[in-house]
């Protein structure tokens, strides 16, 4: 006998216009204004790795967490997906739901704690239409973040202009999105497809190995995503060295990088013992360490998204007119 399931069509959706927003379109930094006042030793040899990397024909992927988008860093990323130096950005589910509400309706965010209350966090019926994007997509053999792009971008939202996922869908990047089941709000509502979200998400996974491939020479940055960024990263390189071990190549001197704010301490170049929490923090040992013990050099790049990102952007706008 089966276990019973909770009935998912009982329910109930509001509009999104009966949500409070606690962030809207000012939070966005554009090239024009982001400031490159912060700073950090490390930036100038990232930014040099990352133009570098471009002018070889190497990758150059960002994985970033939500918290980028909402800190309104997506123009500076659109910016340099137009430039051809960023030449994959992955996302988390979050992050897509993000983009997609702040294309719709330029704003997006909730207070998890007063509707969680009501029962009725994540239960919004715009947001809904993410799974109608992703169901229609992976039909017709899109991935995740494509199908969700092309809906922005054909539907003409009224912001598609600052959407990460419009840009891709338009620039022809890759833009893809790594969702687990039940970790985002539109998983909730009556409309999810689990089938068609998995088989249209694995292929985002399998977009990003490509990328992956190419990463000899090249750049990872994860940028406040603190599992799925360094998870999903980790099999795809695996995947990818498969390969490249039985072609008689190599993906091993590349550059990785972290931004977050958790103190590390100084010492980088070594994980952490089992015994110090330091050691859970999966983009320490993972991308930091393990994965660039082969050849690779990593950076760690402390601060609040709003400030280091701006400065990345201006470091890699002054590498790039210097060489």
């Amino acid at each position: 006998m089966p276990f019973p399931q909770f009935d998912v069509g009982k329910v109930r959706l509001l509009p999104l216009a009966a949500r409070e927003h606690e962030v809207d379109r000012g939070c966005f930094i554009y090239p024009d204004t982001a400031s490159g006042n912060f700073c950090h030793p490390h930036l100038p040899a990232l930014a040099l790795a990352i133009v570098d990397a471009r002018r070889q024909g190497a990758s150059v992927i960002f994985f970033c967490g939500a918290h980028v988008l909402r800190q309104g860093c997506s123009p500076l990323l659109i910016d340099l997906m137009q430039r051809g130096i960023v030449t994959h950005l992955a996302l988390n589910g979050a992050g897509a739901i993000h983009d997609f509400e702040l294309a719709l309706i330029g704003k997006t965010c909730e207070s998890v704690a007063r509707y969680i209350s009501l029962g009725q966090f994540g239960l919004w019926q715009e947001t809904g239409r993410i799974n109608e994007a992703v169901a229609a997509g992976a039909r017709e053999g899109l991935g995740f973040g494509e199908a969700v792009g092309r809906m922005i971008e054909s539907e003409g939202f009224p912001f598609r202009h600052t959407s990460v996922l419009a840009a891709g869908y338009r620039l022809r990047v890759p833009v893809t999105v790594h969702v687990s089941i039940g970790q985002d709000i539109i998983h909730e509502h009556p409309n999810f497809d689990a089938a068609a979200t998995g088989l249209a998400s694995y292929r985002d996974f399998l977009i990003l190995t490509h990328s992956v491939s190419g990463l000899e020479g090249g750049v990872f940055c994860s940028i406040g995503s603190a599992v799925a960024g360094p998870e999903v990263y980790l099999k795809a390189l695996a995947m990818a060295r498969n390969v490249a071990h039985r072609q008689g190549k190599q993906i091993a001197r590349f550059t990785t990088a972290v931004f977050d704010i958790v103190e590390l301490g100084e010492d980088l170049s070594t994980e952490a013992p089992k015994d110090d929490a330091r050691y859970y923090f999966r983009p320490f040992k993972t991308i930091l360490v393990r994965t660039i013990r082969d050849g690779g050099q990593s950076y760690y790049i402390r601060g609040q998204h709003r400030d280091t990102i701006p400065a990345l952007y201006h470091q890699i706008m002054g590498t790039m007119k210097a060489r």
